[in-house]
């Protein structure tokens, strides 16, 4: 009996042992590929395939996947986005069963290689359909570590094709264990593509209580960017202590590189600070150069939103108005300016050499699309000796494409011109809408622009334009509306005024200094703008001792002036000549002449050139004319009616370049 218990007691044991002992000899992990499989092409939408799968147990349970790939989108041809050769994966199952809490201590890669691919019809093969997070799920991660990591990206739009190795390294440092070490080459935008970066273990991105270093230099083309400080958990966008410094041929070609639109500048150097909150990203504090001038501020982006919100409050001590003529669509800076490259330097001398004064550079109507801008720009000094102008305020936004500037306003001594325009984009043209005030504009400081002239008393008046094109040249080349001018008291520079009524014998005493000035009763300028042609309405001057009348026309659209001046003295003066003087040619090329009347009487007209060459800037100098009763109604008019006739819409016109 006792034997027969035995037996099968030895049998309820051994039987059992036996069975496992058989199963474990035949087990094999890969029977359960097909449902790990079917979990991961479930979690990222794609179809993910494994070779093989091995499984060691224990309280740490080592999972380990060989051969793993997530497949391309259906009818994608090529190798697959990505390959793994060897995938483990270290779990705490005891922990997992006692509080419901995966944690992975552990995660190798080896060989990982990721394809990413954009090609020229805009189709990729990187966007998956993750599934989204349990809201119950609970996962810690401890350490990830890569060796041989490759991504290998090529972007068509970009016109990038570059690679990036990745790799992992213990540094024997408790505080910081493991790095994540990259390097980048390659093209992006075209240009070579090259880059170092080191970084703290990755998986720390996601504990917050860890701020992540960071320490990145990146070359594009000319463009040079370094980043160095600690993150906090970037992966939400919250927290950074980051100092950077970026220098190049032109913030524009940073384009490519943060994704927004950016016009062209100067050659440039910034550094400043960058940190996260809230979702917004901002450079603040920081300071540099832009071509011959100065800029500093703080540009904040917030990408929380559907489209991007731009807030830049910038400023600079001293500017020069070129380095800014990327905005307008001009090429920007001088010949002189310093770093010009060769390039830059043979655009300015192209643009220079073109018959066109106005920019025709066609705007791209996308840029204001792309984001809500609110940029707030302060100049407080404007360069140039021969530049009319003390500074500048800019104030523009940009919400749903609609664009407002309000104000562009620049300081003329105590006086300013101030400007609101209404920008509106049209199929693929640009409405522009604008009304424009001059405030006591001070003749001091309009004439010490001459460096020859002298003069004082204010300018006052207004404008207005309302204009369709796809530059700025186009739309001021069929804009309407008009200008009026006036000016009540006040003196000029008397060989100003001799010039103009080729009073020689007065001119060369005037040059002597006797006299010096000569007084302004009263200046009025009146002109309609129809189609681009700006037609003098009355131009009327009055001195202490000439009258000088104006009549004609400016082209805007061909850049042609057809302008004619008539000085007549109030009292007989040597050699004075009371004939017309043409005012004809290009804004870039202006010619004056006396009229046939002047030339038959005197032989002198040919030599006032070279004896008084500022002659040639007579027609951006309209001011003076007093007593005569033309003066008061004109003026009187003008108070009653100071918005002026309204004209039609304008024809729209795009620019031939």
């Amino acid at each position: 009996m006792a034997w027969r218990r035995s037996t099968r007691w030895g049998a309820g044991i051994g039987i059992p042992a036996l069975l496992i002992a058989i199963i474990i000899g035949l087990w094999n992990w890969d029977w359960f590929i097909p449902v790990v499989e079917s979990r991961a092409s479930a979690a990222v939408g794609r179809p993910v395939t494994v070779d093989h799968l091995h499984v060691r147990l224990g309280r740490t349970v080592r999972i380990t996947a060989d051969g793993v790939a997530i497949a391309n989108p259906t009818g994608w041809h090529g190798p697959s986005l990505a390959n793994v050769a060897k995938l483990a994966v270290a779990a705490d199952l005891w922990d997992y069963i006692r509080h419901g809490t995966l944690v992975l201590p552990e995660i190798d890669l080896k060989d990982p290689v990721l394809r990413l691919v954009q090609m020229p019809n805009g189709d990729e093969n990187y966007k998956l359909d993750l599934a989204s997070e349990s809201s119950g799920s609970t996962m810690k991660i401890g350490d990830l570590r890569i060796e041989g990591g490759n991504i290998r990206t090529q972007l068509a739009k970009l016109k990038a094709d570059f690679v990036i190795n990745v790799e992992t390294r213990q540094t024997g440092d408790a505080a910081n264990p493991a790095q994540v070490v990259a390097d980048l080459h390659g093209t992006y935008g075209g240009a070579p593509v090259s880059g170092k970066a080191t970084g703290g273990a990755l998986l720390s991105l996601r504990d917050p209580s860890r701020p992540w270093p960071i320490d990145l230099q990146l070359a594009n083309g000319p463009t040079h960017l370094a980043l160095s400080g600690t993150l906090n958990d970037p992966l939400h966008l919250i927290g950074a202590a980051l100092k950077f410094r970026v220098a190049g041929n032109d913030v524009g070609q940073l384009e490519k590189l943060v994704g927004f639109p950016i016009p062209k500048t100067p050659p440039f150097r910034l550094t400043g600070a960058l940190d996260f909150g809230d979702k917004q990203i901002r450079l603040h504090d920081f300071a540099g150069k832009l071509g011959s001038s100065d800029l500093e501020g703080t540009i904040t982006v917030d990408v929380h939103k559907e489209k991007p919100e731009i807030m830049a409050e910038l400023q600079s001590r001293s500017v020069d108005l070129a380095d800014l003529g990327g905005f307008i669509g001009a090429a920007p800076g001088r010949i002189t300016t310093p770093g010009q490259t060769e390039q830059q330097r043979k655009e300015i001398a192209q643009a220079e050499a073109k018959p066109n004064l106005l920019p025709e550079k066609p705007i791209r109507i996308p840029r204001l699309q792309w984001a809500d801008l609110h940029i707030r720009y302060r100049g407080h000094s404007i360069q140039g000796r021969s530049v009319p102008l003390d500074n500048m305020v800019a104030v523009l936004d940009v919400v749903n494409g609609q664009g407002r500037l309000h104000p562009l306003s620049f300081g003329v001594g105590s006086g300013q011109i101030k400007a609101t325009v209404l920008l509106a984009p049209r199929d693929n043209l640009l409405h522009a809408k604008g009304d424009i005030d001059f405030q006591r504009i001070s003749v001091s400081r309009l004439m010490a622009a001459t460096h020859l002239f002298h003069g004082a008393g204010t300018i006052s008046g207004s404008a207005e334009i309302d204009a369709v094109g796809n530059s700025v040249g186009a739309m001021l080349g069929n804009g309407n509306g008009g200008v009026r001018l006036g000016m009540v008291g006040g003196d000029l520079s008397s060989l100003l005024v001799d010039l103009s009524g080729l009073q020689f014998g007065n001119a060369l005493l005037s040059a002597l200094g006797v006299p010096s000035r000569t007084q302004v009763e009263c200046f009025i300028g009146d002109a309609a703008l129809r189609q681009g042609k700006l037609q003098l309405q009355a131009l009327v001057v009055d001195t202490g001792s000439s009258i000088v009348n104006g009549s004609g026309m400016i082209d805007l659209k061909d850049e042609k002036l057809d302008l004619q001046l008539r000085t007549d003295a109030k009292h007989f003066s040597i050699g004075s000549l009371p004939a017309p003087i043409n005012v004809s040619g290009t804004f870039k090329k202006p010619a004056i002449v006396p009229g046939a009347e002047a030339a038959a009487r005197g032989g002198l007209a040919a030599g006032l050139g070279v004896v008084f060459p500022p002659l040639a800037i007579l027609p951006t100098i309209q001011f003076g004319v007093g007593e005569d009763h033309r003066c008061d109604r004109i003026l009187a008019q003008a108070k009653r009616e100071p918005g002026g006739q309204r004209l039609p819409p304008p024809k729209p016109r795009e620019s031939a370049r």
